[in-house]
């Protein structure tokens, strides 16, 4: 028996398919956010901040409270030996904050005035974090797509297929907030079931049902479950997914 060529080295990776792309998508993020208790230990320090402001009026016991309960989900991180980097950074956006309530205090600022600058770091990241996501789908380059490139080994494979970069075009809209519009997901019960439904009825199936993520914990979504997902076009020409949860096959 003859053995094959081997292939050539020069030859880059297959393109990611539909079916990979959002479940890269979600791997990537899950791993840039840590997760629920992630996502939780970055939000609370500055949902304390608020609460107590806007209930007690007072700057410093606003910043005293955020930093405590910064310091306590630290030291919970230590105790359990876990990464303590969505505590760090939530401390280091306080610094941050902390700073711009100094400028503004040393510039006369009232109360109010400091408690708004506290949150003017954050509202100038998100607002060039907004505008660098907007700039990279209207050139056709969305993030997501090198999201997706970072763990397929080619960093450009996925612009080779057109219904990759629509759908990381549309992933990346949904990920940024000056979006002019939104890709739709509705939660069914059975996704086979409901895209069978659409196809009695004449509606066109963009992608079909297929698994983007097996959770083997509960930080996205039901433990021990498989993610289904296909997309479907709408009366308007809309592209909606549909998505359900299923216990996992072996």
């Amino acid at each position: 028996m003859s053995e094959q060529p081997p292939a050539d080295a020069g030859t880059t990776e297959a393109a990611p398919s539909l079916e990979t792309v959002e479940a890269v998508v979600r791997r990537q993020l899950a791993t840039a956010l840590g997760g629920r208790r992630g996502m939780i230990e970055a939000a609370v320090p500055t949902l304390l901040f608020t609460i107590t402001w806007l209930t007690q009026r007072n700057l410093t016991l606003a910043l005293t409270i955020s930093v405590a309960a910064a310091l306590v989900l630290l030291a919970v991180r230590l105790v359990q030996r876990t990464t303590p980097q969505f505590v760090l950074n939530a401390l280091f956006g306080i610094g941050i904050g902390w700073v711009f309530v100094r400028i503004s205090a040393s510039r006369g600022g009232d109360e109010d005035a400091q408690a708004l600058a506290y949150f003017l770091p954050g509202i100038l990241y998100n607002g060039v974090y907004g505008l660098v996501f907007a700039f990279t789908c209207l050139i056709g380059w969305p993030v997501v797509g090198f999201m997706v490139g970072s763990v397929t080994g080619d960093p450009t494979a996925w612009h080779q297929d057109k219904q990759v970069v629509r759908l990381c075009t549309r992933l990346t809209w949904l990920l940024d907030r000056v979006a002019p519009s939104a890709l739709v997901y509705l939660r069914v019960d059975d996704v086979r079931r409901a895209v069978q439904r659409c196809v009695d009825r004449g509606v066109v199936v963009e992608s079909e049902p297929h698994v983007i993520f097996r959770h083997e914990d509960d930080a996205l979504g039901p433990a021990g479950t498989d993610e289904w997902m296909a997309f479907v076009t709408d009366s308007e020409g809309n592209t909606v997914g549909l998505v359900s949860h299923a216990p996992s096959e072996t």
